[in-house]
């Protein structure tokens, strides 16, 4: 006989789930009394459900395996649905239990009563309820193998009290299956006639599935075939950015000629990406529904074939066995691609020399002094605002999985990444660039790296405003200020108070010494950046944005 709790967490660790990422409450003590009881699962007990869940997306992205997070009813649920977002949009198998008031009190609008199997519907691949004891095993099997299919996605499971005290004989359930659809050799042949005949060819690279090993193979696969390829938005450690065909990245404000690279494309093959609204410059870039070009689109989530973009070859398999497959595909001479390659690539490496921003502390200097520093198996994270144009565009990813970034433009969401990140990889770097708008969403979780001992280094870029809406509000409704100027602590002082290092730069000389100070902390570290708010982005300033507003 077990209790629901003890049930709960023993399925978990059969499924291989070594780390759970909490905020404690009431409504699920029996799971709490499970994890007491594991030798299998490290509780990581976090200061915000949205941090929580953020840190188990981010482990999802990591691992390939779900990223298991709890939380409380009510309140609890609702913090955390930031987390979820993020992690259905980024394709991240994750799964979130949240504990639910006891089935005899459901339809009173008892203490922080939520449905929220109608909460999460919008939200999440599949959101249910565990009514009976003796299910568990079954629900959670369902989560798992739900969450890491097709398209991987976050999976929302409410757990009333009263089910997880109530006791049971049950059996746990078998380990869960991943399922990977494989592409047939004729799917692959296609593939290859469309190439044979292209002239103007382009790969872009995106979406789940992954592994180092399918990247490998892709990186074998455009050398040889002198193919130039681009990273969908925050899916650049996808290709090592020093590769000679890798070309950027489709996101905010890219290398105009990157744009004209791909649209004056004659064969398009998306690589896993779903080609969202900022890959593809709101839905501009490749024509709806029916693009210009040739257009491949492959994905482990037959959803998404067809869903915004009609393909000419439209192929539901996991990037491992079409990676396997392109390893070998043989397209003839294509010597004919390799200057157009070369000419991407030239303008690429135009594009990320640092332009010179206003300011004392200039962020280009900053990321591009980060990027040369840090070995190749460091992680960078960060969350939303402009501040990521600046990482975006200067920092070299060389290895798979070292970028943290949510598709969904989440603000607050690299603190909690970075904490995720070195609990999986404690030997890797970890930096988390963050705007002081972004940070203060999650600063909690700082306090969470130092009571579990990890050192992460954040670097703030302080410039009291909310840059990407000041930037919008500029443009549209010029010298009209309103709801974007920031009051911010002493951001390094702040760091120490939680028992980290801090310490604050005012001038872009002063910051390498700081960055191997905070490297070398051995506890987790906050640099405070002194930015001026007029760098609002690396192409242009705050006035300009007026001015040109203002001369409309």
């Amino acid at each position: 006989m077990r209790h629901g709790g003890q049930i709960l967490i023993d399925q978990l660790a059969l499924n291989g789930c070594d780390t759970v990422f909490c905020v404690p409450g009431e409504s699920y003590l029996a799971a709490l009394d499970g994890l007491h009881g594991s030798n299998d699962i490290r509780t990581v007990v976090c200061r915000q459900e949205g941090g929580a869940a953020m840190m188990a997306d981010a482990y999802g992205k990591l691992t390939g395996r779900p990223g298991v997070c709890f939380v409380t009813r009510g309140p609890g649920a609702t913090n955390a649905s930031s987390g979820v977002h993020v992690a259905y949009q980024d394709s991240t198998p994750m799964i979130l239990f949240v504990g639910q008031i006891g089935r005899g009190m459901v339809d009173r609008e008892a203490f922080q009563e939520v449905d929220y199997r109608q909460m999460f519907g919008p939200l999440a691949k599949w959101a249910a309820q565990i009514d009976d004891t003796d299910r568990i095993p079954e629900y959670v099997s369902h989560a798992w193998h739900l969450a890491t299919s097709g398209r991987p996605g976050p999976v929302v499971l409410a757990l009333p009290e009263d089910m997880l005290s109530a006791t049971s004989e049950v059996a746990d359930a078998k380990p869960a299956v991943y399922v990977r659809p494989k592409a047939s050799i004729e799917d692959l042949e296609r593939v290859g006639d469309l190439l044979r005949n292209a002239q103007r060819p382009v790969l872009v690279v995106g979406g789940p599935q992954w592994s180092n090993e399918s990247r490998h193979r892709i990186q074998t696969f455009a050398h040889r075939s002198n193919m130039p390829v681009v990273a969908a938005f925050r899916y650049q450690d996808y290709f090592d950015n020093r590769h000679p065909n890798y070309v950027g990245e489709m996101g905010l404000a890219p290398n105009p000629d990157l744009l004209k690279l791909v649209s004056e494309s004659d064969v398009l093959v998306a690589l896993g990406p779903r080609l969202g609204e900022l890959t593809t410059g709101g839905y501009s870039l490749i024509k709806v529904p029916n693009p210009d070009q040739t257009f491949v689109h492959i994905s482990p989530g037959s959803e998404e074939l067809g869903r915004v973009y009609r393909p000419d070859l439209a192929i539901n398999a996991s990037l491992g066995s079409v990676a396997a497959g392109f390893a070998d595909l043989e397209l003839g001479d294509t010597s004919r691609w390799r200057a157009r390659t070369m000419a991407a690539r030239q303008s690429y490496d135009a594009w990320s020399v640092p332009s010179e921003t206003p300011g004392a502390v200039k962020m280009e200097q900053v990321v591009a002094h980060v990027s040369d520093r840090l070995p190749e198996d460091a992680i960078i994270s960060n969350g939303a605002g402009n501040y990521t144009a600046f990482v975006g565009r200067y920092f070299k990813f060389k290895n798979f999985r070292t970028q943290l970034a949510p598709t969904s433009g989440s603000m607050g969401y690299g603190l909690p990444a970075a904490v995720a990140a070195k609990l999986v990889c404690p030997e890797a770097p970890v930096v988390c660039f963050a705007g002081d708008g972004c940070l203060m969403m999650t600063v909690q979780e700082f306090a969470t790296a130092v009571q579990h001992d990890l050192p992460i280094v954040v670097v703030v870029s302080n410039n009291g405003v909310y840059g990407t809406i000041r930037m919008h509000q500029e443009r549209e409704y010029p010298g009209r200020v309103s709801g974007t100027t920031l009051s911010n602590p002493d951001f390094a002082a702040m760091a120490r108070s939680f028992g980290g290092h801090g310490e604050k730069v005012t001038s872009t000389d002063d910051f390498p010494a700081a960055f191997e100070r905070a490297l070398s902390a051995g506890k987790p570290a906050l640099i405070e950046l002194m930015t001026d708010p007029e760098a609002i982005n690396p192409r242009t300033t705050l006035s300009a944005i007026r001015a040109n507003a203002l001369n409309r």
